[in-house]
């Protein structure tokens, strides 16, 4: 397959720099694979899809103040980005200008001093810092993805209404469109809603930078699934009941700790699987999805659930109604 193959012309003014002044009140589209249908609805409409004994998996990971800015003795200005915890007070950190930022420089930030230690392969930065995590947090900013140019925006947004889970350094998008008493709508109707975890990483927001699609590697994301929520996931399939996944992040997930049978296996741990087309789905029925980037991975993994001459049919529409993309924009329910 050819990168090539998965790019589309979207307009700049499309890509959303804010969320919807309501969470549930941004656009859904409905995207049939049976009948090969695309509908427009709001968000809130999702509820007409769901029927008693259907189970929702939300991710409820949680993006950290992961951006943080310091200086150095001499008074030279280090941004440092927390990518993942290698131990108590440690950090593995992405910094710039990263010239500059050798092993054994301090950086001083908000009231929390960190020192480099060591330096990856890949050129990040091993940082030891004299905090606790919360202080180290309360020293950062939540990053918002690059192609959202609004200072202003309220970061509190970029959050799910249920995340819990410290870890990731990108928001689980798709579950931004859910408030509470939609969640406690579903429940009333007897939907099952679970939740699992997956830190995204910030190897979501990198490009495939190859054109044969075989040739690219997924940067590794960690995941925990309960043993209560397999059990659950298992039983449900058993009875024949639907399954839908809120996000690509909840995909990923539940199809990278399965057993060649569809049972759904408990756990935790690190996976870097890479779904695209030819993939065969073991465990999720319906994908309720954001718009995505031109040549992505996530545009990948969608076209795989549905082929891609309908999610280019479903993109298309949505160019041309207008619809508001990638992680503020409209969302997406692949039926």
């Amino acid at each position: 397959m050819k990168l090539s193959d998965f790019v589309y012309e979207l307009p700049k003014e499309l890509i959303a720099q804010e969320p919807a002044r309501v969470r549930d009140e941004s656009r859904l589209m409905v995207v049939d694979r049976e009948s090969r249908t695309v509908k427009s609805f709001v968000f809130s409409d999702i509820v007409n899809y769901f029927k008693h004994g259907d189970v929702l998996v939300l991710n409820d990971t949680k993006v950290i103040p992961a951006r943080l800015h310091g200086k150095k003795p001499t008074g030279g200005n280090v941004e440092a980005f927390l990518l993942e915890k290698v131990s108590d007070k440690t950090w593995r950190c992405l910094v710039n200008p990263g010239k500059r930022v050798q092993v054994g420089t301090e950086i001083f930030f908000d009231g929390v001093k960190g020192k480099v230690i060591d330096r990856t392969e890949s050129g990040e930065r091993i940082i030891e810092f004299d905090s606790i995590d919360s202080d180290i947090f309360g020293a950062g900013e939540i990053p918002l993805p690059p192609y959202i140019h609004n200072s202003t925006v309220d970061r509190s947004r970029y959050q799910t209404v249920y995340a819990e889970n410290d870890g990731a350094v990108a928001a689980p998008t798709a579950g931004l469109h859910f408030t509470p008493k939609l969640l406690k709508t579903l429940e009333e109707i007897g939907v099952t809603v679970l939740k699992v975890t997956l830190h995204v990483g910030i190897g979501t927001f990198r490009p495939i930078k190859v054109e044969n699609i075989d040739d690219h590697k997924m940067d590794f994301e960690w995941f925990e699934i309960s043993e209560s929520v397999a059990s659950t996931i298992n039983d449900a399939k058993k009875d024949g009941r639907t399954i839908f996944a809120c996000g690509t992040t909840v995909v990923r997930t539940l199809e990278s700790n399965v057993s060649e049978d569809g049972k759904v296996i408990p756990g935790s741990g690190k996976t870097d699987l890479f779904i695209k087309p030819g993939y065969k789905y073991k465990v999720i029925d319906h994908l309720i999805t954001n718009f995505h980037l031109p040549g992505s991975t996530l545009l990948l993994l969608v076209s795989a659930f549905a082929d891609k001459e309908l999610i280019f049919k479903a993109y298309k529409q949505a160019v041309d109604e207008k619809y508001r993309f990638f992680s503020f924009g409209d969302s997406m329910l692949i039926f």
